[in-house]
C-alpha cells in the first residue's frame, strides 16, 4: 500500500469519463480523490504524466495465468484435473506459481487483476480466482477474490475428454447430465446441512458439494464454457432449472441469442478475439459477433483465455474490436469497468474511482493505437512496472519484506 498522485495526463476513468490533465490521487493504497482541480496533498509523491493517458488497470476476466504455463509442458499444466468429470471440488488458486513469466507480460500490457479459471476438460471444472498480477510473495497476498464462480462446460471440450479414453459423458446429453445431477445433490446436501446445523448434530463435509451449493445460493457466479448456440439454449435452461447466475465464457455464436440475452442480462465473456478457428464450434468465430452482442445490449468483456492469446495482448483484441465496430468507450470499458462489473470485483478494480484500488497504468499515449506503451504500473499505489531507458524495470516482490 502506498500514496501516490498522478498528475497532468490525460485521465480516462474506465467508465466514460475522460479528464484532459488531470490529477489521480492514492492514498494507502486507494483511490481518494480524481479531478482536475486537484492540490496534492504534502508527502505524497507526485508522477508526472504530462503527454501521457492515465488508466485503470486493465481486467482480464478468463485466464489460466500461473496454472497453465506457455512453453512448460507437462511440468506447467495445472489447468484441468480431469480425474472425474465432476471437480467441483478443486480450486484454481491451487495450482498458480506466481512466478510464472506472464505475470511480467501483464505489467507490460497494463493488466493488474485477472481471473484465473480451471480448464475445460470437466462438465464442472472447480472454482475460479481473482488476483492481482504482481505484488506477493504468494498468491494469497495477490487475492482480490476468492472464490468468484464455478467453471462449468459445455460443448466438444468435455465431450472428447471423456469420450476420447471410451468413459463417459460421451455426447452433449451426457455432459449436461453430469452437471443436473451434481447440482440436484448438491441442493439435497445443502438442505441436509441446514437441518443439521438447526439440530446442532455433526455434519461430514464434502467440499465439492458446497461450492456447488454455494453456486445455488447465487454466491458464486455460474462460468459456463460455451460456443455453439444450441450449447447456449442448454446453458441457459440449466440457469432456470437452478437458479444460477449465469455469465457466458467465450460465446462464440451468443450472437444468435443476443435478444434474449439481453432481456435476461446474461453478460457474455468474448473471445480470445485473437485466436484460431481450431475446433468445430468455433468455425463461426468472429469480433464481430461481439460488436452484435454490445449492440443488442448484451454486457459484454473481452479475455484473452491465456496462454491461448498471451495476456499482453489483452489491449491489443480491444483495438481490434474497435476497428470492428466498438466505440472507444466500450472497446476499454470491455477490458476495465465492465469487465470488473460482470466478475464482481467493480468495488475493488476496473475504475479510477474514489474507493477503487489504486491500480494506475500510464501509457505513453492512446492505449488503443498500436503504437503506444505502457510507462509504468501502480498496484495499490505500488510502482511494480516501469520502462526506463528503453528498458522494463519489475519491482522485486521479495524487496523489504
Amino acid at each position: 500500500m502506498a500514496d501516490v498522485a498522478f498528475v497532468g495526463g490525460r485521465v480516462v476513468t474506465g467508465t466514460g469519463h475522460v479528464i484532459d490533465r488531470g490529477t489521480v490521487l492514492v492514498r494507502n493504497g486507494v483511490i481518494e480523490r480524481v479531478d482536475d482541480d486537484l492540490l496534492v496533498p504534502k508527502g505524497v509523491p507526485i508522477i508526472e504524466a504530462d503527454g501521457c493517458w492515465v488508466l485503470p488497470g486493465f481486467v482480464d476476466t478468463h485466464t489460466h495465468i500461473g496454472a497453465h504455463e506457455d512453453g512448460e509442458g507437462p511440468a506447467g499444466a495445472d489447468a484441468s484435473e480431469v480425474s472425474a468429470p465432476d471437480m467441483s471440488a478443486v480450486r484454481a488458486i491451487d495450482g498458480i506459481n506466481i512466478e510464472d513469466r506472464a505475470f511480467r507480460d501483464a505489467l507490460a500490457g497494463g493488466v493488474t487483476t485477472v481471473v484465473v479459471k480451471p480448464g475445460s476438460g470437466n462438465p464442472i471444472g472447480g472454482t475460479s480466482v481473482a488476483m492481482k498480477t504482481w505484488g506477493g510473495r504468494t498468491v494469497d497476498e495477490q487475492v482480490v477474490k476468492h472464490p468468484v464462480g464455478m467453471k462449468s462446460a459445455l460443448g466438444e471440450n468435455p465431450k472428447h475428454a471423456w469420450g476420447e479414453r471410451g468413459q463417459l459423458p460421451r455426447t452433449r446429453l451426457g455432459v449436461a447430465l453430469v452437471i443436473r445431477k451434481a447440482l440436484i445433490a448438491a441442493g439435497e446436501y445443502a438442505a441436509r446441512r441446514a437441518d443439521a446445523q438447526e439440530k446442532g448434530e455433526f455434519f461430514a463435509r464434502d467440499l465439492g458439494k458446497e461450492a456447488l451449493a454455494a453456486a445455488l445460493a447465487a454466491d458464486l457466479v455460474w462460468d459456463q464454457h460455451v460456443h455453439r448456440h444450441d450449447d447456449i439454449a442448454t446453458a441457459l435452461r440449466i440457469a432456470d432449472e437452478f437458479n444460477l447466475r449465469l455469465v457466458l465464457n467465450h460465446g462464440t455464436e451468443a450472437h444468435r441469442l443476443a435478444a434474449e440475452l439481453a432481456e435476461r442480462d446474461v453478460p457474455v465473456i468474448f473471445g480470445p478475439v485473437l485466436s484460431t478457428r481450431g475446433k468445430v464450434e468455433t468455425r463461426e468465430a468472429s469480433v464481430n459477433n461481439l460488436v452484435a452482442l454490445t449492440r443488442a445490449g448484451v454486457r459484454t468483456a473481452i479475455c484473452t483465455d491465456h496462454p491461448v492469446v498471451p495476456i499482453d495482448a489483452l489491449v491489443l483484441q480491444a483495438a481490434v474490436a474497435r476497428r470492428a465496430g466498438l466505440t472507444w468507450d466500450e472497446a476499454i470499458s470491455a477490458i476495465s469497468s465492465v469487465a470488473a462489473e460482470i466478475a464482481g470485483l467493480d468495488e475493488r478494480v476496473g475504475a479510477l474511482e474514489p474507493g477503487r484500488d489504486g491500480d494506475v497504468v500510464v501509457w505513453s499515449g492512446d492505449p488503443l493505437e498500436v503504437g503506444s506503451t505502457v510507462e509504468r504500473v501502480h498496484i495499490h499505489g505500488r510502482e511494480v512496472y516501469r520502462v526506463e531507458s528503453g528498458a522494463p524495470i519489475v519491482a522485486d516482490r521479495w524487496a523489504g519484506r
